[in-house]
């Protein structure tokens, strides 16, 4: 978190991919990391990632998803994603998302 906060994503990256296990704190991290530095796309894979490995996001992931969304200009996506999070995760937006 600290890496990610301070612009260094490499090696927020490195210890991320240095983990035994990651629980969403980590995902979270990591995926917010990306989206803050610019990296909209890259945060996207992540959290495709994230579910590929059964891993169930919570409201602060998709903060982190559309924030990323947001900054690439990723409309669609975006819009997507949102009614995603209630349909599919039973997630109810907040004024945050």
């Amino acid at each position: 978190n600290m890496y990610g906060k301070c612009g260094n994503i490499n090696d927020a990256k490195n210890v991320f991919d240095q983990m035994s296990q990651r629980d969403l704190f980590s995902w979270n991290c990591i995926i917010a990391a990306y989206a803050q530095n610019g990296r909209g796309e890259d945060a996207l894979e992540l959290f495709s990632k994230l579910l590929t490995e059964g891993v169930q996001p919570d409201k602060v992931t998709f903060i982190s998803v559309l924030s990323a969304c947001s900054h690439a200009g990723l409309l669609d996506d975006g819009q997507r994603y949102f009614l995603s999070m209630n349909k599919d995760y039973t997630i109810t937006p907040t004024v945050e998302h």
